[in-house]
């Protein structure tokens, strides 16, 4: 211990608890297999998609610390899906603000349900927009698949809702992605999917979806090569015969 620090603890100053000691779990597992499926969905392909990338964290199911006195009494369970910007990709247990020079997620995904709506249209967004700032607000069902996005009002600090495009889907600023549904297949479930989708309209795709469209890309330039081969054949047997 430093003498500034010495200092600091003579004058009667109690630091905050360290991230390491702090709980990082509530033992509630998430609420159905489809919404395990859609956090993993929204996580891993932004993992992916952004695998060269060391300048941002995503993070679901996991708790989200702003304050001492949240963080002693766990006054909510931590977002389902969260992007943090221009920070450090590592690992982390939960997300600190006091260990990360402050800095709060950038979006937040909530994945609701007939028994959390009421949370996650209540509590959870005064928590957001008053205390966290979270300038990207999404509510996702994913058995009705509507999607709903908000934004921080600077007057009221509490969020509006946004509207959605043309395709019912909305551009998120800080990733610079859009949020759409798109139907597909997650695990072993046919549905519709809350997505990333990139400037040019490609939805993120899993490792799965990668390799599939991949070796479809490879089956459809072997047929082409296949096919010229084919027609130097003909025509060699033409120029043969004449």
């Amino acid at each position: 211990m430093d003498h500034a620090e010495m200092t600091l603890m003579d004058s009667g100053y109690k630091p905050p608890p360290r991230g390491e000691d702090l709980p990082t779990s509530d033992g509630e597992p998430m609420e159905t297999t489809r919404h395990r499926e859609q956090m993993v969905l929204l996580i891993a392909t932004l993992q992916d998609a952004w695998r060269s990338r060391d300048d941002y964290y995503v993070g679901g199911d996991m708790f989200v610390y702003y304050s001492e006195l949240q963080a002693k009494h766990r006054d909510f369970r931590g977002p389902d899906v969260f992007v943090v910007m221009d920070t450090v990709k590592r690992e982390r247990k939960s997300w600190v603000v006091w260990e990360e020079d402050g800095r709060a997620p950038d979006v937040v995904i909530e994945l609701t349900s007939p028994s959390t709506e009421h949370i996650d249209h209540g509590d959870k967004m005064r928590v957001y927009a008053r205390l966290l700032r979270v300038a990207e607000y999404y509510v996702f069902d994913p058995f009705t698949a509507r999607l709903e996005a908000f934004e921080v009002d600077p007057e009221t600090r509490a969020y509006r809702p946004r509207t959605a495009d043309a395709q019912g889907r909305f551009n998120s600023v800080a990733t610079g992605l859009t949020l759409g549904v798109v139907p597909g297949r997650a695990g072993d479930i046919d549905a519709n999917w809350l997505r990333w989708i990139d400037a040019a309209g490609n939805v993120l795709p899993t490792g799965q979806e990668r390799a599939e469209r991949e070796a479809e890309r490879a089956e459809r330039e072997a047929e082409r090569a296949d096919a010229a081969v084919r027609r130097v054949a003909e025509l060699e047997a033409r120029l043969g015969s004449s």
